[in-house]
C-alpha cells in the first residue's frame, strides 16, 4: 500500500526559504518518480519539480528553475523540495505525487499525498 505524506509548509516573507518533505512508503522497486505539484486559489494544478527515482534525473518548471532544488534521501525514503527566494506568486497548496516517470501532467500520477500550505507574504 503506497502512501505519501507531505510536510514543511508554512508562512514566510518574500525572499525567504522553505523546505518541503515527502515521505514515501510502500514502493517495492525504484522505478517511479516523485513530482511536486501546486495549486493556487482559482488556478489549476501545475507541476513544480520532479525527481526520477529510476534514473535520478531532476526536472523543474520554468518558474522554479534557479530557485528550487529537489533531492531524494533513500535512507529515510524521503524527497525534499528546497525552495529559496520565494515570491508571493509561490503561494499555493503543494502536493507530492508519484507516477511512472517525471511529467507535469497531474493525470499521470498514481498516488497523491495531502497538500501542505505555503504562504509567502509580500
Amino acid at each position: 500500500d503506497v502512501q505519501l505524506q507531505a510536510s514543511g509548509g508554512g508562512t514566510v516573507q518574500a525572499g525567504g526559504s522553505l523546505r518541503l518533505s515527502c515521505a514515501a512508503s510502500g514502493f517495492t522497486k525504484d522505478d517511479y518518480a516523485i513530482v511536486w505539484f501546486r495549486q493556487a486559489p482559482g488556478k489549476g494544478r501545475e507541476g513544480v519539480s520532479c525527481i526520477s527515482i529510476t534514473d535520478r534525473s531532476t526536472h523543474h518548471n520554468y518558474f522554479a528553475k534557479g530557485r528550487f532544488t529537489i533531492s531524494s534521501d533513500h535512507v529515510n525514503n524521503m524527497v525534499h523540495l528546497q525552495m529559496n527566494s520565494l515570491e508571493a506568486e509561490d503561494t499555493a497548496v503543494y502536493y507530492c505525487a508519484a507516477g511512472p516517470f517525471c511529467t507535469g501532467y497531474s493525470g499521470a500520477m498514481n498516488y497523491w499525498g495531502k497538500g501542505t500550505q505555503v504562504t509567502v507574504s509580500s
